[in-house]
């Protein structure tokens, strides 16, 4: 783990906040004090790997439970934040 990563857990809320995009998981990485090289050698994933996740082009949940891991959140953080959110249920309103 690298020297300047920070020990303490990130908030809820900013966990919450990764979307289908994943833009928010470059800046938790950053927060936590970790390169990309740093978070692939952590995680075992490829810096591209990564690169593709943090740009949204592929994440499996495999992966994300992995990166999750390496960055001290919750093992279903980054699926759960992922995962398509239901159509709400109820009467039509026309």
């Amino acid at each position: 783990m690298p020297n300047n990563a920070k020990s303490h857990a990130l908030s809820e809320p900013l966990a919450g906040e990764i979307g289908p995009n994943y833009t928010t998981l470059r800046a938790m990485r950053e927060t936590r004090g970790y390169s990309v090289e740093e978070l692939s050698l952590t995680c075992g994933l490829s810096v591209g790997e990564i690169e593709d996740i943090e740009n949204g082009r592929a994440a499996d949940a495999s992966k994300l439970r992995r990166i999750a891991s390496a960055l001290r959140l919750p093992q279903d953080a980054l699926i759960v934040a992922a995962a398509p959110k239901p159509a709400p249920q109820g009467r039509p309103l026309a």
